[in-house]
């Protein structure tokens, strides 16, 4: 069946390789954009290659941007004293949409020399007075942690990280260990 189909079957594997797109999925997604809606997929392929093209990272906070220095560092209304790290430029996105952050973000997806120099770099700049941690609770997560503190351990900073524990609605018998014990640990007096 695939003689003459060459295409559509590559346009499969393109939508398959995506992270969690599925093989009956990717063939969903390229059926209907080949045979039901053609200028949804004219689209599609504009727009990937458009921000393929034009997106880029932040030259302060390693986010995505458009332009050298993303909005959210020119914003004038952040307060640049607070600074949160996160491990992925798409974290961001998350903690913008609750509206509860006002300060500024470092995307720091490796630990390396390079990245703790841009990081001091970016403490003295703005005189960074507190660091939130908004990064994914593991043992490997709680070094990362650790070893920023120490390196940072020269500035009068305040360190904080994000609450962890059970998420609403959800039973105990369905949380892992992790997460319940994260919970118990910040318990809150009521």
């Amino acid at each position: 069946m695939k003689r003459g189909l060459e295409k559509f079957y590559e346009l499969i594997e393109s939508f398959e390789a995506l992270p969690s797109i599925g093989r009956k999925s990717a063939t969903r997604l390229a059926y209907y954009i080949v045979y039901e809606n053609s200028f949804a997929g004219l689209k599609l392929a504009h727009s990937i290659e458009e921000a393929v093209s034009k997106i880029k990272k932040c030259s302060l906070c390693k986010g995505l941007s458009e332009d050298e220095i993303c909005e959210i560092c020119l914003d004038e209304n952040r307060d640049k004293q607070t600074l949160c790290i996160v491990q992925s430029a798409k974290d961001i996105f998350i903690l913008e949409e609750t509206k509860q952050f006002k300060g500024i973000y470092l995307v720091i997806s490796e630990l390396n020399e390079d990245s703790i120099t841009h990081l001091i770099d970016l403490v003295k700049t703005n005189n960074i007075k507190s660091i939130l941690f908004a990064i994914t609770p593991s043992i490997a997560n709680e070094a990362f942690i650790l070893y920023i503190e120490d390196r940072l351990k020269d500035f009068e900073i305040e360190f904080n990280k994000i609450a962890h524990g059970i998420p609403t609605g959800i039973s105990l018998e369905n949380v892992d260990m992790l997460s319940l014990s994260k919970a118990i640990e910040s318990k809150v007096k009521i």
